[in-house]
């Protein structure tokens, strides 16, 4: 019975991949190495996915009990190799994606989301 438990809850997670293409050689060490080890809260043997993945969202607000990000990333997606997401779209976070246990380096708040949407992780900005 209990091998049947451990079976079914290892695979109810799905797997998440952060991109590495080679972007970040240039980019700040200590961020990139910030961005690697964020690990999901739900699911600390995940990761919340990499800088492909991570948009800025500095506008953040509750509204009936749910948390909201609205992006606000003015950088090029292109050299960032991820899906295009407009400033002002509105970003529902789900309760248990909220990240509070790291500080967060980059001075903004950052939501992790897959190219569907689906989020990963958000992590709030300051705590640097």
């Amino acid at each position: 019975m209990g091998a049947l438990i451990v079976f079914f809850y290892s695979i109810s997670f799905k797997p998440s991949y952060a991109r590495d293409l080679g972007q970040w050689e240039n980019s700040d060490p200590t961020i990139r190495e910030w961005y690697r080890g964020l690990m999901q809260p739900d699911n600390p043997a995940a990761s919340c996915c990499g800088e492909a993945d991570a948009y800025w969202a500095d506008e953040i607000h509750v509204r009936n009990g749910k948390t909201y990000a609205t992006i606000t990333d003015d950088r090029p997606d292109e050299p960032l190799g991820r899906p295009h997401v407009p400033n002002g779209t509105e970003i529902e976070i789900p309760n248990h994606k909220l990240k509070w246990d790291r500080a967060n380096p980059t001075g903004h708040g950052v939501v992790f989301m897959s190219p569907g949407g689906y989020v990963f992780c958000f992590v709030q900005p300051g705590g640097v």
